[in-house]
């Protein structure tokens, strides 16, 4: 498994990393350690989970993923040095069971959800800790208009990054990093950071796949100019690129088929639409659907680590054999001609 830089920090993660984010509701806590076992077994060393796993989020299930992974580490921790272990404190609004609702982007609240998660996980401390999503009005999650009348007060970025620094400083992170952050708000904290002499941000974690490549655009020139790589989610757009949902079929196994109000931006017509020829471009090339659309995602220069969930041992091994297959110019370019005809309609 090969491994890349991140940033011009000291850490290296393997270019596939192994998500969390089903373990506590679809799947158990064996489970959890089962494919944690296989992972390193296979090579990956990137562990990304949050305070809001599993998903779809709710209170009876808060924080279990964090609790499995933990279980698990408590059995390891000779090998917690040989993993990049992420987490991420979830940002304001969305659910008010989190924190008891205490979900303010403050620095209380931020050291507090750290703390929380370091005893959940039984480590000391985090290689990455991610700003869930940001604590202002942003379009995310499926919405890509930015409205201005959702305006709301929130706490200053300098105040995030002070709080990110000093928990550098004791040692319970070793960086920060953003997720379903815009271009506005990546420059926004390395602007900030620079003027008040404070760590920078040093990835960050959108949504990438080949239904929604909205990072091609100003995010990637961000990337580049900053040197700050992407952790690439949902490559597989929850198993819409998968091929198991070509012709309309709905598996009731899935997320989107088990969870009727979850995952509305993949159950777009467009949407269906798009995974089918791309998924018949595939069976044209004698690829499977699922490889191609990891593939694709792990040949994109800002990438460096392509986030990958399974619900068994079956799809882990799938996924994680991706990693053999390059793809070949008459590949990349009917991606391209079916990416012109349907740009993003999982944006």
């Amino acid at each position: 498994m090969k491994l890349n830089k991140l940033g011009e920090s000291e850490l290296r993660v393997s270019e596939i990393g192994l998500g969390t984010m089903t373990w506590g509701e679809q799947n158990s806590e064996r489970d959890a350690h089962l494919q944690l076992d296989f992972a390193l077994d296979h090579g990956i060393n990137f562990i990304d989970t949050a305070e809001m796993y599993p998903v779809p989020p709710a209170a009876r299930t808060y924080a279990r993923t964090e609790t499995y992974l933990g279980s698990w580490l408590g059995q390891q921790k000779h090998k917690r040095d040989r993993l990049v272990i992420a987490s991420k404190v979830a940002g304001p609004g969305r659910r008010e069971w989190v924190r008891g609702g205490r979900t303010e982007l403050t620095r209380a609240n931020i050291t507090g959800a750290l703390d929380d998660s370091l005893a959940r996980l039984k480590t000391d401390y985090l290689d990455l800790y991610q700003i869930h999503w940001p604590g202002r009005n942003v379009p995310m999650f499926g919405v890509t208009r930015f409205d201005p009348g959702k305006e709301v007060p929130g706490i200053p970025i300098l105040e995030q990054i002070e709080t990110m620094a000093g928990l550098i400083k004791a040692g319970k992170i070793r960086h920060y990093g953003l997720s379903n952050e815009t271009t506005w708000g990546v420059c926004e904290f390395l602007r900030l950071a620079r003027a008040h002499g404070l760590p920078p941000p040093l990835t960050i974690q959108n949504c990438y796949s080949l239904v929604n490549r909205m990072f091609d655009g100003d995010l990637a020139e961000a990337s580049f100019r900053e040197k700050l790589p992407l952790l690439a989610y949902s490559p597989l757009a929850m198993g819409m690129l998968t091929g198991k949902f070509s012709g309309g079929a709905m598996p009731p196994r899935t997320r989107l088929g088990r969870y009727a109000d979850f995952g509305e931006r993949y159950k777009r017509e467009l949407v269906r639409t798009a995974a089918d020829e791309y998924s018949q471009l595939a069976d044209s090339r004698g690829l499977s659907p699922a490889d191609m659309a990891l593939a694709f995602v792990r040949t994109r220069w800002f990438v460096a680590s392509t986030i990958v969930g399974a619900t068994d041992l079956a799809q882990l091994k799938q996924n994680v054999d991706s990693v053999k297959l390059e793809l070949d110019a008459e590949t990349l370019a009917g991606i391209d001609a079916i990416h012109r005809r349907y740009p993003n309609p999982a944006a």
